[in-house]
């Protein structure tokens, strides 16, 4: 089992099958709020569909090839975060988020990349961590502009969004640079 406790309010938690029902319900709940920006929504039905997420993300775990965590926040499920594959000849990754609509403005997201971005860099030792932002998704931008990554550039109609392609920015920090604001 993986617990990873980021501060007194925010907890990340490796999900498990027992998660299912209550991931699957917090999809839902919130399911046009993050559809806007995430293209896997519509793909997520029924429980069934996050019961074969999360056995994709186990199995990823069980390899060391990336974590998807739970967020919680005050004992709640409230998003998830994932420290996606690991290039591990190239000590690189990416992270990717989303969080329900009412926990939103809170700095909960911000924390919790705060927490995975430690266990990536001092526990994995890796040496490049990416965020990937849809170019209009300013409050998502946000969150790697407030950790200190620096932008790298953007990647052009990058993803498909239901109707409509949309631009990527990426955003990377170094090992070094965690290392130097660090206090």
């Amino acid at each position: 089992m993986f617990l990873y406790k980021v501060d007194d309010e925010v907890e990340l938690g490796l999900l498990q099958q027992q998660h299912s029902q209550q991931l699957f319900t917090l999809v839902d709940q919130n399911r046009a709020y993050i559809r806007e920006w995430l293209n896997w929504v519509d793909g997520t039905q029924s429980i069934a569909d996050t019961q074969a997420f999360i056995e994709r993300s186990l199995q990823r775990f069980t390899h060391n090839n990336g974590v998807t965590c739970g967020i919680w926040y005050r004992g709640e499920l409230g998003g998830c975060i994932d420290l996606h594959e690991v290039n591990w000849s190239d000590r690189k990754s990416s992270i990717g988020y989303w969080l329900a609509a009412p926990l939103q403005g809170k700095g909960i997201m911000t924390r919790a990349c705060n927490g995975l971005m430690r266990y990536g860099f001092d526990e994995l030792k890796l040496n490049r961590i990416v965020i990937y932002v849809a170019a209009e998704n300013f409050k998502s931008r946000a969150v790697p502009e407030r950790l200190g990554f620096q932008q790298d550039g953007a990647l052009r109609q990058s993803i498909w969004m239901y109707d409509r392609f949309l631009d990527l920015v990426v955003y990377s920090l170094l090992a070094s640079e965690w290392k130097a604001q660090k206090p």
